[in-house]
């Protein structure tokens, strides 16, 4: 079987006042990441995992925050439309493991949910989506709630 990993990484500011989009969802929080899309961290990490995987470039490439069409996008279409390009390649996702770094809010509770939106999006079991958090002990612009960072690990099969 020929098999492929590719590694993603991810991050933005955070600011008061913009909404909070995570794995595809809205969190309740009074911070919201900083980006020319809806600045989901844990998609944009995915996808440059995905891409990576494939040898097709990064997100910034397929989706430049240059062009307006992609101002203030959903991340979940980003996230659908770079499963389309690893498809279409003939490939198929076996796992996806991915970490967020942030030292607020809790997002523990809400990782259910955004394995169940991710994985539907993705047209994968939730089991092949692992999302783990951690904070960064107070420490750097991570810890001080300035930023939000995602890392990700893709593990895809040819078909």
């Amino acid at each position: 079987m020929n098999i492929r990993t590719g590694f993603g990484y991810d991050v933005h500011r955070l600011e008061e006042g913009i909404e909070f989009w995570l794995g595809g969802i809205r969190l309740n929080h009074t911070k919201g990441a900083v980006g020319h899309s809806d600045a989901d961290v844990l998609i944009h990490a995915i996808c440059d995992a995905l891409l990576g995987a494939l040898n097709l470039r990064d997100i910034g490439f397929h989706f430049p925050d240059t062009d307006p069409a992609y101002k203030g996008i959903d991340s979940k279409i980003l996230l659908k439309n770079t499963v389309s390009l690893v498809r279409d390649k003939g490939w198929e996702i076996s796992n996806i493991d991915s970490t967020v770094v942030l030292q607020l809010p809790k997002i523990n509770p809400s990782i259910p949910d955004m394995q169940a939106c991710m994985a539907e999006v993705m047209s994968i079991d939730q089991d092949q989506l692992s999302i783990k958090a951690t904070t960064n002990e107070h420490l750097g612009y991570l810890g001080r709630e300035e930023g939000i960072a995602a890392y990700a690990s893709v593990l895809v099969y040819k078909k």
